[in-house]
């Protein structure tokens, strides 16, 4: 057994992925609660608190799904074809909760903006290992127009001052997801010795 198997906080680390297809329930009032402050916990230079949540549930999800889909069609993107629109609508109708997701940029900081979005995506992988540790499901998703300025001026942030990062959907997985085939780490390491600047 390895130490990512035998500790249970690894273990639920390492078997997170992401869950599109989510039905009802969402989280309850509190476990939403206990996901959220876990955002709070996210490295964050100059203590900025970049990260803000939007929360679209019940009723609100039906609105804000025509609100967006007008605002996308009248973009003109091409992918939004009556057949996408379609199968976006019958997803987003499944969903008990989405959270929307953007990093204020506070313009005035000696924090470079980079490091205010990353940030705030870090505080979102924090809410979705939370969510995977309660036993729900999440998925992030930039497919409802994310880089479409009136989706985001839809939900009260103002381009000039936010960075929109897209959504989070969160449910009960809909159906069994097999495990992940992770890679190794090993593929992504290399190690810096300094032995050959010190040849030079």
């Amino acid at each position: 057994m390895t130490e990512a198997t035998a500790n249970p906080a690894l273990h639920a680390l390492n078997t997170r992925r992401s869950m599109k297809f989510l039905r009802a329930p969402a989280p309850k009032p509190d476990e939403l609660a206990q996901i959220l402050q876990a955002a709070m916990s996210a490295p964050d230079h100059g203590a900025l608190r970049p990260w803000r949540f939007v929360r679209i549930q019940g009723e609100a999800i039906g609105r804000f799904a025509d609100a967006a889909l007008d605002a996308v069609k009248r973009s003109g993107d091409p992918r939004m074809t009556p057949e996408k629109e379609k199968s976006v609508r019958a997803w987003m109708a499944e969903v008990p909760l989405f959270l929307a997701l953007a990093a204020k940029i506070d313009h005035n900081s000696k924090v470079r903006e980079q490091e205010q979005v990353l940030a705030a995506g870090a505080a979102v992988m924090n809410i979705l290992n939370a969510t995977h540790m309660l036993g729900y499901g999440a998925f992030w998703s930039t497919g409802l127009g994310t880089y479409v300025e009136e989706v985001q001026e839809i939900l009260g942030l103002d381009p000039l001052e936010y960075r929109f990062l897209g959504y989070l959907a969160i449910g009960t997985p809909a159906c069994a997801v097999p495990p992940a085939n992770r890679p190794d780490f090993r593929d992504f390491l290399t190690e810096w010795t300094g032995a050959e600047a010190a040849v030079k």
